[in-house]
């Protein structure tokens, strides 16, 4: 009796937290050319004197693979992911809580849908523990700051 009222307990107060907690995907969009703004989110990586280094072509592979799992359904015009890192900002994660090293590399996405052509769209994944001690709350949400300023960038919100 006692465990199954600690897992309601406990139940109820995890769907409370992640109620709570602001959406795992930040995307901010303007009009325009697909072109041009994944060349501005990449111009805002690097100049931070960040390093990209992968870039994906996620419109790419969804195309090519579709017949192969069953859906010809295209979703977008273009989209394509910027990898990278920030040595300080990772260090600093790291060492408020080696675990974080699941939060690197830092991703973000730029696309435009076929129901919005014009409408270009950049995002990026919150870095967010609920376990997760001051220190290392304090890191990941430098880098949320870090990906959010990229963003706004991007897509001229400065």
């Amino acid at each position: 009796m006692l465990r199954a009222v600690t897992f309601v307990i406990l139940a109820t107060f995890s769907a409370t937290v992640a109620a709570a907690e602001p959406h795992p995907v930040v995307t901010y969009s303007k009009m325009g050319k697909f072109e041009d703004v994944r060349d501005d989110l990449k111009a805002a990586i690097e100049g931070k004197g960040l390093v990209v280094d992968y870039h994906s072509f996620v419109n790419r592979m969804l195309e090519r693979t579709g017949k192969d799992v069953g859906s010809a359904k295209k979703l977008y015009l273009d989209a394509q992911s910027f990898v990278f890192c920030s040595a300080t900002l990772s260090r600093k994660m790291m060492e408020a809580d080696p675990a974080n090293v699941a939060m690197c590399p830092f991703s973000m996405v730029v696309y435009a849908t076929t129901q919005e052509p014009g409408k270009i769209h950049v995002a990026y994944r919150r870095r967010w523990r609920p376990d997760g001690s001051a220190a290392s709350k304090a890191a990941l949400a430098e880098v949320d700051g870090l990906l959010d300023s990229l963003a706004r960038e991007a897509v001229g919100m400065k």
